[in-house]
């Protein structure tokens, strides 16, 4: 199951992908909306766990963002590679776009899921059910014990700050540090093992 997985996303052109990823993406605006409709009261209420002014967004936000990167990479460097085989899907994201390309990318898929599954589902129906959902959802790390068992204590995690904070703004933030730092990270290993191999092919 993890081969045939493996073998479609590297079949798919970047063009493919990126519609994929689009199309994931408005899906989860679609379900937030309509959920939207039947859990808020008013537009008033949803639109209040958005709060532009809080000093939170940056420091708790982006702090938290940056600790998961760190402890990420740390933990790239000690563990096996098997253990971050997502099936090949970030690496093809990632690896050959701009740095303005990733942070779009990183941006729209933190704003979509966190809006999802903090904004409406946590705040209806708890930080364990949303979290849950969030680690089910990224359907490539069922195939990878370790990828999941990760997905999941980040989920928690962010939710948690999302209960502390109480503020949507915060987790979009701290999600889209997280997402656009490794990124970059997958975008800058690609390119030294290609100069590194292009370097062994001239000699």
């Amino acid at each position: 199951m993890k081969n045939k997985y493996s073998d479609l996303i590297n079949d798919l052109s970047d063009r493919e992908l990126i519609f994929h990823l689009m199309a994931t993406q408005i899906l989860l605006v679609v379900i937030s909306f309509i959920l939207g409709i039947f859990l808020f009261e008013s537009f008033t209420e949803f639109d209040s766990l958005f709060v532009w002014t809080d000093p939170t967004i940056l420091y708790v936000g982006g702090l938290a963002g940056l600790l998961v990167v760190l402890l990420d990479i740390g933990l790239m460097r000690i563990l096996p590679k098997s253990y971050y085989d997502d099936g090949g899907l970030n690496k093809k994201l990632f690896a050959n776009k701009s740095i303005l390309q990733i942070a779009l990318i990183s941006i729209m898929v933190a704003t979509t899921e966190e809006i999802l599954f903090r904004g409406v589902l946590q705040t209806h129906f708890g930080l364990f059910v949303s979290s849950i959902i969030f680690a089910l959802i990224h359907y490539r790390y069922l195939f990878n014990w370790f990828l999941f068992t990760n997905i999941i204590v980040l989920s928690f995690f962010i939710g948690y700050i999302y209960l502390l904070t109480g503020n949507l703004l915060v987790t979009i933030f701290m999600h889209f540090v997280i997402d656009f730092l490794l990124g970059i990270v997958i975008k800058f290993s690609n390119k030294k093992k290609l100069d590194e191999q292009e370097v062994i092919e001239h000699e």
